[in-house]
């Protein structure tokens, strides 16, 4: 079975369930991995289950003979498409820029190319001796972008 086919059997399930598609991948050894993120809340193990039985009623599992893994994109993975940015927007994140330069900062904004950040950075500033904060509002072309992952802070 072709990532095509999987993304058709499970599509009008996910929506149900309010929730979209972030990666569909297909190992060689027949190992499908199918990533799904909610429109509002957090993907719950109902959410993984009904996609699951989807699968497994479009695929007979004796015929193909796959494995399955059916998971929320988590707190650490990288966000994959444009709505895992729209629904961050107004919250924190971790950006880590081509050329190695990484940037804790609120989403502001996001379009399918670009994404807008709000930080604060310590700056040397003319006419003084020491560092002070300034606050940034910057747009980032998602080209000049590695990755943007949700950042949790613990206390």
């Amino acid at each position: 079975m072709t990532k095509e086919q999987i993304i058709g059997a499970v599509n009008a399930a996910i929506a149900e369930r309010g929730c979209f598609l972030v990666e569909v991948t297909v190992s060689k050894d027949n190992d499908i991995e199918i990533i799904i993120e909610k429109e509002a809340g957090e993907v719950d193990w109902e959410d993984c289950s009904a996609i699951d039985k989807v699968m497994h009623e479009a695929f007979d599992q004796d015929v193909e003979d796959y494995a399955l893994t059916v998971s929320s994109a988590g707190l650490d993975r990288p966000f994959k498409v444009y709505r895992q940015y729209l629904k961050a927007v107004g919250t924190q994140v971790d950006v880590k820029l081509k050329g190695g330069k990484r940037i804790l900062a609120t989403l502001a904004a996001a379009t399918e190319d670009s994404i807008t950040l709000q930080y604060t950075a310590l700056e040397a500033v003319e006419g003084k001796k020491k560092k002070e904060k300034v606050s940034h509002e910057d747009v980032f072309a998602l080209a000049d972008v590695n990755s943007v992952t949700p950042y949790i802070e613990f206390k």
